[in-house]
């Protein structure tokens, strides 16, 4: 009899072992499809959510490549699984969209990113470690900008001053223009369009690492902002009303999560997981700004940042899962 027992036991666990591992199976059959839309910012977030995604929960992934409109239409035909940066003001259908149903809100990765026109901080304070002295130390403002144009002197004019501006064809070169316009600062600054992201990141960079002034459009969060230190010029309170006009702030943009509707049917586990996840622009940019200081790529660098943010990981996850994570980044 007791031998029976034990035998019915064997079986039960046995039996217990494989729908387990039936389970399992099914997560490494199914393949959660991330969107690239070209930035480095939603790159890193996709490396970290892959990693936990794979080590976690047992899914395969896979990044594609897309412009946002492109993967807007994915996500509703089910094509694309998860946006990490769904940066809704610049989706003119996103309300409507979510409301509707038509793809999932799982929350936001972060709202506190800014853009506009920067300058070095020793622009403005100076750097004694640099032997760097101010050159502009009541500049505070947009429009304080107009008293300066021999401090940032355009090269390739010097009787003007340059401003580098957003990169043609973004919508927010429109605004930026309109403010360089709206302040006056036509008058004595040139409005320089750079060619490419690239061309605005080597203009910026170029100018720090020589300690020179410059000044010009740019957003957060970056490696740039993670790795410089930079201030925004202040301007009139946000006013949607004005804002296209160039007459007040730029906005923050919620940058929100979304996945498909069949993503939640498919890994309702992993979707957990992405309804706590959260971030802010100054952690994402300094790991980008450590991906361009030891010019790691986006894997090794999600590694080092759940290393380096294990507070992260115990909000994100149950602690089994956290611990599968943090075996997988030794």
């Amino acid at each position: 009899m007791k031998k029976r027992f034990l035998t019915l036991g064997a079986i039960f666990l046995l039996l217990l072992s494989v729908l387990s591992g039936c389970k399992s199976n099914d997560n490494q059959a199914k393949v959660i499809k991330f969107a690239d839309v070209g930035w480095d910012s939603i790159k890193f977030h996709n490396a970290v959510a892959m990693l936990v995604a794979e080590k976690a929960y047992g899914y395969k992934t896979d990044e594609v490549s897309a412009t946002t409109p492109i993967t807007t239409q994915a996500l509703i035909s089910g094509d694309m699984d998860v946006l990490m940066e769904m940066w809704t003001d610049n989706v003119s259908t996103y309300e409507k969209d979510i409301s509707t149903g038509k793809y999932a809100l799982m929350g936001t990765n972060f709202a506190d990113n800014k853009q506009g026109f920067y300058v070095p901080r020793y622009v403005i304070e100076g750097d004694a470690k640099r032997n760097i002295k101010a050159s502009a130390p009541d500049l505070k403002t947009v429009a304080d900008l107009a008293k300066y144009k021999s401090v940032f002197v355009d090269d390739e004019d010097k009787s003007r001053g340059r401003i580098y501006g957003a990169i043609s064809g973004w919508d927010i070169d429109v605004v930026m223009n309109n403010k360089y316009k709206f302040y006056g600062l036509d008058k004595d600054f040139n409005y320089f369009r750079p060619g490419s992201n690239a061309a605005l990141d080597a203009a910026f960079t170029s100018a720090y690492e020589k300690g020179e002034p410059i000044v010009g459009y740019y957003w957060e969060p970056t490696w740039l902002t993670g790795k410089y230190d930079m201030v925004l010029l202040e301007d009139a309170p946000y006013d949607v009303t004005i804002y296209k006009a160039g007459k007040c702030a730029c906005p923050s943009v919620n940058v929100t999560i979304c996945t498909s509707n069949k993503t939640l049917e498919k890994a309702p586990d992993f979707v957990e997981f992405l309804k706590k996840y959260q971030t802010s622009s100054v952690l994402t940019a300094e790991a980008l700004a450590y991906m361009s200081d030891n010019k790691a790529n986006y894997v090794d660098t999600a590694k080092w940042f759940l290393k380096n943010h294990d507070d992260l990981l115990i909000k994100w996850l149950p602690t089994a899962k956290a611990d599968l994570v943090r075996k997988a980044i030794k």
